[in-house]
């Protein structure tokens, strides 16, 4: 395998997101780490999601972001991977939370089906809550910052999926809604394949927002925890975010059309986090 195909960006980058990624909120001099941290795993994320690519390939690249990484294999092999190193180096953030993430995306390189919302859960561990840890701990935050950082994380990452259910399965064959939720509901993976939600597939949706919800009380908690008031700020932000796009999928159908934050969910997440400003 040649260095220069390691890497397989799919022209995505943070302004895609749902939320803000290293915004002006961010202190100035910590935003190029974040920015490094979000290209590293938009690129691993891209060759785990790599229609073109066999299981075994998405892993061998995975595998060699992961020695770059670590400085165990040239820089050439991956970009981001060495950019990331340079910047922990600099920063002194451990390279674990990095390496978490690309376990998840080895995970989705071969897996396909969840059976339940221990095991989606257990995913969310390594492909969510490490982004949270990272920010926080680039900004010296406390530890007792993580647990509710860990459920905002999940959150996020439940509500993307509920997003993208339709075209995880058309683009990938995978879905990340719980069999056990399915049969419970009478739904079946092949409704994802509709033009709309029937009412066994919006009944799996509200199981999966009620989980969301359980998490959002601690999720909440998170600005108040937070040291830095530019984070503080940030943290906000986004869980404000969340709630709403939360309450869009809600009212709203995935399969009939991607559901997305508007301007008005944005200025309204930003004047609810201005309490957070002392």
């Amino acid at each position: 395998m040649r260095a220069a195909t390691i890497e397989a960006w799919s022209g995505k980058d943070r302004g895609d997101e749902n939320f803000p990624v290293g915004s002006f909120l961010i202190r100035a001099d910590l935003r190029r780490h974040v920015h490094a941290f979000y290209a590293f795993a938009r690129n691993a994320d891209d060759i785990a999601d790599h229609p073109a690519l066999a299981p075994e390939e998405k892993i061998a690249r995975l595998d060699a972001m992961e020695e770059v990484l670590l400085g165990r294999l040239g820089d050439g092999a991956s970009p981001s991977a060495a950019r990331l190193r340079a910047s922990l180096t600099e920063t002194g953030v451990t390279p674990r939370h990095a390496g978490d993430l690309l376990h998840a995306f080895r995970q989705d390189a071969t897996k396909r089906r969840y059976a339940d919302w221990d095991e989606l859960y257990d995913y969310c561990v390594f492909s969510a809550m490490p982004v949270g840890r990272y920010v926080l701990d680039l900004h010296g935050e406390r530890e007792a910052a993580y647990a509710p950082s860990d459920a905002l994380c999940v959150i996020l990452q439940v509500l993307n999926h509920l997003q993208d259910c339709a075209r995880d399965l058309a683009t990938l064959d995978r879905c990340y809604l719980p069999a056990d939720l399915m049969a419970e509901h009478g739904a079946a993976i092949a409704d994802l394949t509709a033009r709309r939600a029937g009412p066994p597939l919006r009944r799996v949706f509200a199981a999966l927002l009620a989980h969301v919800a359980r998490l959002a009380p601690l999720a909440a908690q998170l600005p108040g925890a937070v040291v830095s008031r530019r984070l503080r700020l940030e943290t906000a932000v986004i869980e404000g975010l969340a709630r709403r796009l939360a309450a869009r999928l809600t009212r709203e159908d995935p399969l009939a059309a991607r559901v997305a934050l508007s301007k008005g969910d944005v200025i309204g997440a930003v004047l609810g986090a201005l309490r957070f400003l002392p």
